[in-house]
């Protein structure tokens, strides 16, 4: 007999008073029992995909804990009541949280306020470990590219720096020119009138050329650097080359998403349909509408973790599997067939329809 997994108590109640400071929605809730007789109001705390709740706000321990990782969180309808609960059921507003998990009830809340009543669903809805690993991994790809840009940067500073040292020291030639021009100038013109306070002013003059004059050629090559690089092949291939790799990363997230929501909403009900009593369609015609969607999706699955992971050999990884997908556009029509086929029985449509 397989034993129950064990928590760490000491750990469940630090996340649990985690989640009561710095989760991300808190507040009361009225969750139902579990015989379905009655409300009680328990303190609820949201931390990234886990649900606490306290006995109330003051609790230092937590009662319980859900995962919500995979759930499905709705507004849910009023229940139908007596004549004499009618008053008090008007300012509730129910909502559900349903588990993909085997044998675990869904667990029913209500709140007296609309809008806090959406804020729990929208915030439940998102409770996700994996929509925090992807953003996660699209921050890590976006990362990188800065990484490279700041690796070209350096480059192209470690150039300019070099340009401004031989303007320097062009710069310091000028100088001395300037220097010996002048000391000629002093003996031609030298007379009696002339003073150091003349001599100082000059200097400066002759300062302030120099600063400007520096200042402009490091301007002008600056400028000329950057250009050049916006405009050379490298750049150009770099912005081609991320539009590619992102473009690629997307599409192939968007399909692995659509085989996911093939697999677990159609296929998997459908087959479970098929097994029971009174099947509304055989596993026959489940094979043959659906083929090996299930394994297509699985490649993709692990094609798409090596793509984000940047393996090189992701592509020989898919390569020897293509005839897989021949296999599968083969069978296109023949799917059609029989879908249209068992569309004619009308508990099949309903189940369709269901699903």
């Amino acid at each position: 007999m397989q034993k129950g997994i064990r928590l760490n108590d000491g750990h469940v109640t630090y996340l649990g008073l985690l989640a009561k400071k710095d989760g991300t929605r808190r507040g009361c809730l009225s969750k139902k029992s579990s015989d379905n007789t009655k409300w009680h109001a328990k303190w609820f705390a949201l931390l990234q995909n886990m649900l606490f709740y306290f006995e109330n706000e003051s609790s230092s321990r937590p009662s319980g804990l859900y995962l919500l990782e995979g759930c499905i969180c709705d507004r849910a309808p009023s229940p139908k009541p007596s004549q004499s609960a009618k008053e008090s059921l008007e300012k509730q507003y129910y909502f559900t949280v349903s588990f993909t998990h085997e044998n675990q009830k869904a667990l029913e809340l209500r709140t007296e306020d609309v809008k806090d009543c959406d804020e729990w669903v929208a915030a439940i809805s998102h409770a996700s470990y994996r929509n925090l690993a992807n953003e996660h991994e699209t921050l890590m790809q976006k990362y990188l590219h800065l990484l490279q840009i700041v690796e070209t940067e350096k480059t192209v500073a470690k150039q300019l720096r070099q340009q401004i040292e031989d303007g320097e020291i062009e710069i310091e030639r000028l100088k001395s020119e300037i220097s010996g021009h002048l000391k000629d100038n002093e003996k031609i013109n030298t007379s009696p009138a002339t003073t150091p306070t003349d001599d100082d002013s000059e200097i400066k003059k002759i300062k302030k050329v120099q600063s400007f004059l520096r200042g402009w050629i490091c301007r002008r090559k600056w400028k000329t650097i950057i250009q050049d690089y916006i405009r050379s092949p490298h750049a150009e291939s770099m912005r081609k080359r991320n539009q590619v790799v992102f473009s690629m990363l997307d599409s192939e997230a968007e399909y692995v998403q659509q085989l996911h929501i093939l697999v677990n909403n159609f296929l998997r009900p459908l087959r479970m349909a098929a097994s029971s009593k009174k099947p509304p369609i055989t596993h026959d015609d489940v094979s043959s509408i659906f083929l090996n969607s299930e394994t297509i999706m699985f490649l993709h699955q692990i094609f798409y973790q090596g793509l984000k992971a940047r393996i090189p050999t992701c592509f020989d990884i898919l390569l020897p599997m293509l005839n897989i997908y021949q296999e599968f556009v083969r069978n296109h029509q023949y799917s059609l067939q029989i879908l249209a086929h068992c569309k004619q029985n009308r508990d099949f449509d309903k189940l369709l329809k269901a699903v």
